[in-house]
């Protein structure tokens, strides 16, 4: 059965999995054969929940055992990075942040999915998530065109607006479609400390960097000109950026509680759940949670939309998917097992069990199924609509230490302890040192006013 790093009891793992999951586990899923026991190192994230009911359902179906190690997300990345580079690695199947991933392509610890069975592919019906699971060695660039499938993605986050339908509507509000309607509307419908108008991460490091990144690009602003193609021009202190910042710290100073500089991902799904936020910018991930009674005091009143338009014209959605990859210092029948594993999660069956338990599928069929007229379900259509338009960011190998820079400068800015313009221009600086510190054609933009 599951395990974590600790002991899990049978009567816990009944628990966890329900009566649903339970009978889910009494359908017919690929037949993946006896494999050996295998680790998974997993994050303890929104979506962990539902990966850990499908993980019980695919020991059920199978008979095959998995240990989960759970790892808060501060510390997955140090473990990863020490897994790999050991005798052999403790884990057999890792998930990682899609920043983190290139670390471990181009530095080659990962082995390519085909490299372990030939016949590997991936169904046409999974989504490619920006082909963040190839890797071409040649560009040092995550893409399908000439490269490798090194991992899949098992979780496929973006952020939405989250808003109380009740909430607008006896306001008179209609759901934003721009930023600026998300600052109007937050701003008429704050009463703080009752009810915050609109709430989103501030705290140092990947929680204010990622919400932030959407609505840089809704601005048409980037923080590399053209790294794909080998331009690492820093452009993130251009005015688009600017502006980006000057909004978001607008809407959370304005519209959101005391601590906005810290406020991190359970504060923001803390505050929406308890009615204590009339809109916020979360993860599609969290929608389960705020469904759930014994989590939620909003079951049925929130609703989501995509992401809002800048005053560019732009939506801009940044995507936050979690890859799982199999480490090359693995032994070739543990490799096999992460496969087979791996084979089970992406088939229908699989994701149409992983979406019932509150997970998000990786499958467009799954979102087109008889779950898309659920009203548990009905996220669904504006995750579809995001899409359209998310883009994957920091897809370069100096992408964590980029991040580092910028969920330092930016919290900064957000709490006055820089003006934005210094901000970015600091951030510039330091972003072009770390490329051209890895040969990379790089510069920057003439400094902004500050």
């Amino acid at each position: 059965m599951i395990q974590h790093a600790r002991v899990i009891c049978t009567s816990f793992l009944v628990a966890a999995l329900g009566l649903s999951a339970a009978a889910i586990a009494q359908k017919p899923f690929a037949d993946v054969g006896k494999q050996p026991p295998i680790t998974i190192l997993i994050g303890s994230t929104p979506w962990y929940p539902a990966f850990e009911k499908v993980v019980g359902i695919y020991e059920q179906q199978t008979g095959n055992k998995i240990k989960l190690d759970v790892v808060p997300f501060g510390g997955i990345l140090e473990k990863a990075r020490n897994a790999v580079r050991s005798g052999q690695s403790p884990y057999d199947l890792m998930t990682l942040d899609t920043q983190w991933t290139i670390e471990f392509y181009d530095g080659g610890f990962l082995s390519p999915l085909k490299e372990i069975d030939a016949a590997f592919e991936l169904p046409k019906e999974v989504l490619s998530y920006g082909d963040s699971g190839y890797w071409n060695a040649q560009k040092r660039w995550r893409t399908a065109d000439g490269g490798k499938l090194m991992a899949y993605t098992v979780l496929g986050n973006v952020q939405l607006l989250y808003y109380r339908g009740d909430v607008l509507k006896q306001a008179g509000i209609a759901p934003p479609k721009t930023w600026d309607d998300v600052l109007a509307a937050c701003a008429k419908l704050n009463e703080p400390p009752k009810m915050y108008g609109f709430v989103a991460r501030g705290e140092k490091g990947n929680g204010i960097r990622y919400d932030w990144q959407s609505v840089m690009l809704a601005e048409r602003a980037s923080v590399a000109k053209d790294p794909a193609a080998g331009d690492y021009t820093v452009t993130i202190n251009s005015p688009q950026a600017k502006a980006a910042l000057d909004l978001y710290i607008d809407l959370l100073k304005r519209c959101g509680p005391p601590n906005y500089g810290s406020l991190g991902q359970g504060d923001v799904i803390q505050l929406l759940a308890t009615g204590k936020a009339a809109m916020g910018d979360v993860v599609t991930a969290a929608f389960a949670s705020f469904e759930d009674p014994n989590k939620s005091a909003v079951v049925g009143k929130l609703d989501t939309v995509a992401l809002p338009r800048g005053r560019s014209g732009a939506n801009g959605a940044v995507i936050g998917n979690w890859n799982a990859g199999i480490p090359k210092n693995a032994s070739d029948p543990q490799k096999k097992a992460a496969l087979s594993f791996l084979r089970w999660f992406v088939t229908y069956d699989a994701q149409h069990a992983f979406a019932e338990n509150g997970g998000i599928p990786n499958r467009s069929d799954v979102f087109t199924s008889d779950l898309a007229k659920q009203p548990r379900f009905r996220w669904m259509p504006a995750y579809l609509e995001t899409q359209k338009f998310a883009q994957q960011e920091l897809g370069y190998a100096e992408g964590a230490q980029v991040e580092q820079v910028l969920g330092l400068r930016l919290n900064q800015a957000l709490i006055g302890e820089m003006s934005s313009a210094k901000a970015l221009n600091t951030a510039a600086r330091e972003i072009e040192d770390i490329f051209r510190k890895s040969g990379r054609k790089t510069g920057t933009l003439p400094p902004l006013p500050e």
